[in-house]
């Protein structure tokens, strides 16, 4: 005689049907890198830093993050992170880079890539990964706020806040700008309590024990760039063609290279 389910246990296994248990999180030691987005933080599907020696023209920048980043995979007192500056000028492939550098070295680093919009569930991912027997790179990218009081909850968990960062995690960011809060102005265009505004965004940026500045690229540093792709891919190029290429986008830097070795490699039929 066929058992029927009792009618609690039908409603059971359909209310688990229509909302499944959330997934699991990632194996906090199993993965080079890692995303967290919507509360879960997940395997990154393909980590594949550049290696920095493909990064021409911030040799100082490359040093000292790669060394901050060594500090932590080592154990040893590390800097919050700031890079700011000109789009396009490689930050965000640096902060990727330096970890994939460390990782190089047999040491263990992990990243973790957060959106900008997930500042305000980064004390829960602090929870998950402040007890794992592993460093971690908590990477912020184009990171910026319309107002100061948007900038304080960062500011917390950089310091001084009841749920700051643990000690094995510390935050690489990204900015356009270095201050991160632009400076507030009335109609007039003048700035109201500029006192005021200064120290709100001096109060961020000195939150971070390490800033770095990248600069627009002269035609030099550009053409460098493009030389090193062109080498690495096996590509010929024309230094007046790549010029007029950057020209027409109204800038030079490493990401307008990049994409003059891509219109390279799909000229001669070449796959990147």
């Amino acid at each position: 005689m066929a058992v029927v389910p009792d009618p609690l246990s039908r409603i059971a296994d359909a209310l688990d049907r229509l909302a499944p248990a959330p997934p699991r999180a990632a194996d906090l030691g199993a993965h080079p890198a890692y995303v967290w987005r919507g509360g879960i933080l997940a395997a990154a599907r393909a980590f594949a830093p550049l290696a920095p020696d493909r990064l021409v023209g911030i040799d100082a920048q490359k040093a000292a993050l790669i060394d901050n980043c060594l500090r932590l995979a080592r154990g040893h007192a590390a800097q919050d992170v700031l890079l700011w500056g000109a789009r396009g000028t490689g930050k965000s492939a640096l902060a990727k880079a330096a970890v994939g550098a460390v990782q190089a070295q047999r040491l263990d680093l992990a990243l973790i890539e957060a959106a900008a919009g997930e500042l305000a569930s980064l004390p829960d991912l602090f929870t998950l990964i402040g007890s794992a027997a592993r460093p971690f790179v908590v990477f912020i990218d184009d990171l910026g706020f319309d107002t100061p009081g948007d900038a304080r909850a960062l500011r917390s968990l950089l310091e001084g806040g009841a749920e700051a960062r643990p000690d094995n995690a510390r935050l690489v960011v990204t900015a356009n700008r270095r201050h991160l809060v632009p400076r507030a102005i009335d109609e007039h265009g003048e700035a109201v309590n500029p006192r005021d505004a200064i120290d709100d965004q001096l109060a961020l940026a000195d939150r971070f024990g390490l800033s770095l500045g990248f600069h627009a690229l002269d035609q030099q540093g550009y053409l460098a760039i493009v030389a090193g792709y062109a080498r690495a891919h096996g590509l010929a190029f024309d230094p007046s063609d790549a010029i007029e290429w950057a020209a027409r986008r109204g800038s030079r830097s490493g990401r307008v290279a990049w994409q003059y070795a891509i219109e390279l490699a799909g000229r001669a039929g070449k796959a990147l």
